[in-house]
């Protein structure tokens, strides 16, 4: 497909500028149009967890990373940049870091949802980085190495005092704005339904559209706007230095009260990946980078203690 080409073309681009004595510098929030901090991280290539790495992939010295951006990209964690052809975001960006760890050159294969797990499952893609979520579903045929909470957050105006303490009492009185048939819509009607049988209220608004939901929250006809976390870190860069910025006043996992949802590294399962790309991941952890990395696109509120492999996920009945 000639999108995919293209991004995968451009996608080591501003990443990998050169490698000297074992270590690649790579720059991450490149071409991202203001949605994050560019920055360059010198990055050594780890021999024990390179050796790690199937004999068929050291072989090929390229780590294929697997992004389901097309058509349109998802700011921030994967999207055309400002150069109309390369990946940037920051799925991208820690696939080209763990790349860099194994001493591997990044490749990025940009396709269509569906198509980067067909790549997964052909072995034409080495690992998926593109906001995947941890399900038992999906481990009878992937492998995990896991990487960032998987969470849900609160947008409300900058100027507002309320915020979000993970309890459904938080949003008694609250008038707040949810997408249709999503996730998080109904994460937000089991706690209207809570709250009612307690006497109080939640209102949920709908609105046709993303830019209307906004112009509800800026005019104060909304108190919050309940999406994606990642979407709510983008959209308050986009906001900063406007007459009504926004921030984000607190998340609650996608998985809901009972489980941490994960967002993981996928692999073919049992194709000998998930360990070096958590321990490379692990490394990153060690060294700062990760944090740097979280830093650059505004997602500190996900960031995991320890990148962890195969652990568990939204069950099969919630998958």
């Amino acid at each position: 497909m000639l999108g995919a080409t293209a991004a995968a073309c451009g996608g080591s681009a501003p990443a990998a500028t050169g490698r000297t004595e074992g270590t690649t510098s790579v720059t991450i929030g490149a071409l991202s149009n203001g949605a994050a901090k560019e920055t360059a991280l010198q990055v050594p290539v780890v021999e024990s967890i390179r050796n790690e790495v199937p004999r068929s992939v050291l072989d090929s010295g390229t780590l294929v990373i697997g992004s389901g951006s097309l058509p349109t990209g998802s700011p921030p964690l994967g999207f055309v940049g400002t150069d109309q052809k390369t990946l940037t975001g920051s799925e991208p960006d820690l696939g080209r870091l763990v790349a860099a760890v194994l001493g591997l050159e990044p490749r990025i294969d940009n396709a269509t949802w569906a198509n980067l797990f067909v790549g997964i499952d052909s072995g034409r893609t080495d690992v998926g980085f593109s906001n995947i979520t941890d399900t038992e579903q999906r481990k009878e045929k992937y492998d995990f190495a896991c990487y960032r909470q998987d969470n849900l957050g609160f947008e409300t105006l900058a100027s507002s005092p309320w915020n979000f303490d993970g309890t459904a009492a938080s949003l008694a009185g609250r008038t707040v704005s949810v997408g249709k048939g999503t996730n998080q819509e109904k994460i937000l009607l089991q706690w209207q339904s809570e709250l009612q049988a307690q006497g109080k209220t939640l209102d949920v608004k709908y609105f046709p559209d993303i830019n209307s939901t906004y112009l509800a929250l800026s005019s104060g006809k909304i108190d919050a706007y309940f999406l994606p976390n990642p979407s709510v870190a983008y959209h308050v860069t986009q906001t900063a230095g406007t007459p009504t910025p926004t921030r984000s006043a607190g998340k609650y996992s996608g998985a809901g009260a009972s489980l941490q949802g994960l967002i993981c590294a996928t692999t073919k399962k049992g194709n000998g990946l998930a360990k070096p790309v958590a321990d490379a991941i692990n490394h990153l952890i060690q060294n700062g980078q990760y944090a740097a990395w979280l830093d650059t696109w505004n997602l500190a509120n996900e960031a995991v203690p320890t990148a962890q492999i195969n652990p568990p996920g939204l069950p099969l009945s919630n998958s």
